[in-house]
């Protein structure tokens, strides 16, 4: 997938999300990603530390 394809796809599950949840499930859902994003953060740096 080239990098605009990719942008254009994650913008278009954002914009299908907020159509279909609340401010509540919104905010929810946004806090729980960026967990997730910076807990993938933290293991793919672990790992790559614990390669060499």
């Amino acid at each position: 997938m080239q990098p605009c394809e990719l942008t254009a796809a994650v913008t278009a599950v954002a914009n299908t999300l907020a159509c279909r949840l609340t401010n509540d499930e919104l905010t929810i859902l946004s806090a729980v990603l960026v967990q997730l994003g910076d807990t993938l953060a933290v293991i793919v740096t672990q790992r790559e530390r614990c390669e060499k």
